[in-house]
């Protein structure tokens, strides 16, 4: 069991036997919640795994050593920060296919700047971000992550690469 799965499980224990002590209906109002969240999620992560093993089993591993891998250079990290922005999805979904990519060939330094893109800068959260924020907040924001991505996929690539 991995240890992730192993801490999930052990949390989720101990929220069932907190609730179960406080005796006043939190035990299945948690356990009913819960149950609805899966159901509104399920169609996603089973439509995301598909579309991660497809990668898996289809995708170019030449392909991706040129233009995200080891020896990419700076075009491979400007690369990885602009696939990075584009990912859709939580990390359920994006993890998984960076994984992938990460296997068939992408450097770490392009995935480390993947991973880096998508956290600071996926299209995605813009969406609830200008609401709440701004325009002024959001183009802050972007203007001065937009670099450094590739910065630490760089760095990354020169210590570890």
């Amino acid at each position: 069991m991995m240890v992730a799965t192993l801490t999930l499980v052990v949390l989720a224990l101990a929220m069932a036997a907190y609730a179960w002590r406080r005796n006043d209906g939190s035990l299945q109002r948690g356990v009913d919640a819960g149950w609805l969240t899966l159901k509104r999620n399920l169609p996603l992560l089973l439509l995301a795994f598909a579309i991660v093993g497809y990668v898996d089993v289809l995708s170019p591993t030449q392909l991706i050593e040129t233009w995200i891998g080891p020896h990419s250079g700076w075009p491979g990290l400007v690369i990885a920060d602009a696939v990075g922005i584009l990912l859709p999805g939580g990390p359920y979904v994006v993890f998984p296919l960076i994984a992938v990519l990460y296997k068939a060939g992408a450097g770490i330094g392009p995935t480390i700047t993947l991973v880096t893109s998508w956290a600071m800068l996926a299209l995605i959260s813009v969406a609830f971000e200008l609401p709440f924020m701004g325009w002024r907040f959001t183009a802050v924001r972007w203007g001065l992550g937009l670099g450094f991505p590739i910065l630490v996929g760089a760095v990354v690539r020169i210590l570890f690469g």
